[in-house]
């Protein structure tokens, strides 16, 4: 019986990594599975979206809005993020159904530029927002960093990351910067970090570091209850000094770990999106270096 279990579960694991592996050449019916499952993801996603975020707002006739000055620009930082992000998993899933790496590029890559700015009409279409230029810029530079990277190295030398940390400004302004801790990881700015993630043996082949040690800069900002000044919203709010945060720090490249195993190289990928905890130093605004032991 345990042979048995023991075999079931191998011959389980076997046809998950035969599943996970690229295919060298077209495969049409996983082509096909990649772009039914976007299209029925992305759909879903829009539809949730406009529920969660615009169902409360009135609606209006399409307009633009310059925005360009909220939130200390982390707002921008967090659509190049997940621009990059969008288009690069777009484009693996793309390859490993064997698509060509022409057709990665302009349709997986795009992929990410194309759902931000599906997500731009709708603010354009909402009287509390407006579709805003500044977001399409940030939504271009995400999809130019994957894309460039692509066709200068073939490979991903720097890769925008993610942390975050619950902080107190949000239990002020629950409304606005998130109730619960889901909420707050997407709308309290106080609370996220930025980074750029570059792997510095991709750039000195011959140095004996590992292969998969990066040193992250990172960006972030404090002391924000409104878009912009406290005082120029006419809100009973308290008017804490703004300030922006930089950060250098060490990181972690998950997909330069060698491994033979589809799973884990897929899981790698997944979690490269998300800076690990490490020690770190901060430039807070103007009043000077701090260090963290361990910062998120």
């Amino acid at each position: 019986m345990v042979f048995l279990l023991i075999s079931a579960e191998s011959f389980s694991q076997s046809k998950v990594e035969a599943f996970l592996t690229p295919s060298d050449s077209l495969n049409t019916s996983r082509r096909n599975l990649v772009v039914v499952s976007e299209a029925v993801l992305t759909s879903a996603a829009l539809v949730g979206l406009h529920q969660l975020w615009y169902v409360d707002y009135e609606t209006s006739s399409f307009h633009f809005k310059n925005d360009n000055n909220h939130w200390l620009q982390m707002d921008k930082a967090g659509h190049a993020y997940t621009t990059y992000h969008l288009g690069r998993m777009s484009s693996e899933l793309l390859a490993w159904s064997g698509v060509s790496k022409k057709d990665q590029l302009l349709y997986g890559a795009g992929y990410g530029f194309v759902f931000l700015t599906a997500v731009e009409v709708f603010d354009g279409h909402s009287a509390e927002w407006g579709f805003s230029w500044g977001d399409v810029v940030a939504n271009a530079t995400g999809t130019a960093l994957y894309v460039s990277q692509e066709l200068a190295w073939q490979e991903q030398r720097i890769v925008p990351k993610f942390s975050f940390h619950s902080t107190h400004y949000a239990k002020q302004r629950p409304e606005v910067l998130g109730a619960s801790f889901s909420e707050q990881l997407l709308k309290d700015y106080n609370g996220q970090t930025y980074w750029l993630s570059a792997n510095l043996r991709s750039f000195m082949p011959d140095s004996r570091l590992p292969k998969w040690f990066n040193v992250a800069l990172g960006y972030g900002a404090e002391g924000m209850l409104t878009a912009t000044s406290s005082s120029d919203t006419g809100l009973a709010l308290p008017d804490y000094e703004r300030y922006r945060q930089f950060y250098l720090s060490l990181d972690v490249d998950l997909t330069k770990i060698e491994t033979k195993s589809s799973l884990l190289r897929t899981l790698f990928s997944l979690f490269n999106t998300i800076k690990i905890p490490a020690p770190t130093f901060e430039i807070r605004g103007f009043q000077g270096v701090k260090f963290h032991w361990i910062y998120f």
